[in-house]
């Protein structure tokens, strides 16, 4: 059973259609207000004062609560969540219900324990995509909402200054630029995020477009509170006006290549089994949260169309159906970093029959979604069909390392020895120490 607060109230059972068709406004607001609340009681007294929004009740108001709360329990029945008397109010209890709500801010914490700026942009993607309006924009005006919601608001504006933050930092300004026009304009007095406008504006050449913007919202700070804009804002403007270089976009990641949207790391192994392994190690500094280059399922699709273990269309496809299932993607992405766990281990110590097990088993998979076809060279080739849907790309790379694995250049497979790499490439010749970059070769021997 789902329970959708974030725009217009919606309750669904668990074969999707909808629940509580009929019922009356503030039955439904009162619902909203327990599930806010969960396993945590509302007096009545407080939910007269909400759904009257402190104005004169009628003396009839508390027996008018009971009445809906029997109507609610009746409507939810008894597979749904149950509403218990407590005390002198009502709780909603714990249950396997779902409410968007609660998805939203676990969302938020997941993205703010992530290390990376495109894991984090992918997390705050999904919460935001939640909200389909107001908080319970059906059910009550403004004030109220203020009253029940007013935190859930303000988390859901401090979501997009972090993602809009994040984006700045990949690059990502056009993004910023479509995203941010209409919040900034509603929330003037939020200058972190009038401020990653502007940047955002600026690194687009739009340069005046980003000092109108300070003007209106200074000219809205003067009217709306009698305040000059803060600090931060103020200088951010005076290097707009400067053309502080400062201001231009980020510099790309050490060692990566820009592909589509994606920053990938520069191709150095010689095997595209390899390369997977190498999503992960090569990233300078310690191997962290932000350590992997792996950071969504649409870098992990990118990837296998860039070392050709799945084709430009096929790629396409695979992006546009992560947008419309994105637990799925995030399963299979999870599945991918495990599988390259395995891979690697697999291929830096010959003994470890555990991890070569792993990768032979996802191998396997792979072999019974694969197909034959002729490709443009006129040569026959092994593809993974697209039947595979979102782990194409986890089984194309298993079916080379399984090749890889079946090659006597797998006794040639080394790993770079710096802490600051450990990347492995192919060295048939036994010369080669370092992997192809030399760089952190070259530190070592400072």
């Amino acid at each position: 059973m789902e329970f959708l607060l974030l725009g217009p109230f919606e309750a669904h059972n668990d074969d999707d259609r909808p629940m509580l068709d009929g019922s009356r406004r503030q039955e439904r607001c009162l619902l909203g207000i327990l599930l806010l609340n969960r396993d945590r009681v509302v007096s009545t007294a407080r939910i007269v004062d909400l759904l009257w929004d402190g104005t004169a009740s009628p003396e009839s108001a508390r027996g008018t609560v009971h009445t809906y709360v029997g109507r609610l329990r009746s409507r939810l029945g008894p597979a749904g969540p149950r509403i218990e008397t407590r005390h002198d109010g009502y709780a909603l209890a714990d249950g396997p219900y779902r409410v968007d709500a609660e998805r939203f801010a676990a969302l938020v914490r997941d993205a703010g324990a992530a290390g990376d700026p495109a894991e984090r942009v992918a997390l705050y993607d999904r919460a935001v995509a939640l909200w389909r309006g107001p908080l319970l924009a059906d059910v009550a005006d403004d004030r109220l909402r203020d009253r029940v919601g007013g935190e859930l608001a303000a988390l859901r504006t401090t979501v997009l200054e972090q993602r809009a933050e994040a984006q700045l930092a990949m690059g990502l300004h056009d993004r910023v630029a479509a995203e941010l026009a209409g919040p900034a304009q509603e929330f003037p007095d939020r200058e972190r995020l009038v401020a990653a406008l502007m940047t955002a504006l600026y690194r687009c050449g739009r340069r005046a477009e980003a000092l109108e913007l300070y003007r209106r919202t200074r000219q809205a700070l003067a009217d709306g509170l009698g305040v000059e804009p803060g600090t931060g804002l103020s200088r951010l403007h005076l290097r707009i006006l400067r053309r502080d270089p400062r201001l231009d976009r980020p510099a790309a990641p050490l060692y990566a290549v820009r592909v589509g949207d994606e920053w990938l790391p520069w191709s150095t192994g010689g095997h595209p089994a390899l390369e997977f392994c190498n999503t992960y190690a090569g990233w300078p500094g310690a191997r962290g949260p932000g350590s992997d280059w792996l950071r969504g399922y649409s870098t992990l699709a990118v990837w296998a169309g860039h070392v050709d273990l799945a084709e430009e269309a096929a790629v396409a496809r695979l992006l546009a159906r992560a947008r419309r299932d994105p637990d799925g993607a995030a399963a299979v992405l999870q599945e991918a970093r495990d599988f390259r766990t395995s891979l690697y281990r697999c291929l830096t110590d010959v003994s470890d029959e555990e991890a070569f097990g792993r990768v032979a088993d996802v191998a396997r998979q792979a072999a019974t979604a694969s197909e034959f076809a002729r490709a443009e060279d006129g040569l026959g080739h092994w593809r993974v069909a697209p039947s595979a849907g979102l782990r194409l790309p986890l089984w194309a790379v298993a079916r080379s390392a399984a090749e890889l694995l079946a090659d006597p250049r797998r006794f040639t497979v080394r790993a770079c020895p710096s802490d600051d790499c450990g990347w492995l490439f192919l060295d048939p010749a036994a010369r080669r120490r370092w992997c192809s970059l030399a760089t952190c070769g070259a530190r070592a021997g400072e």
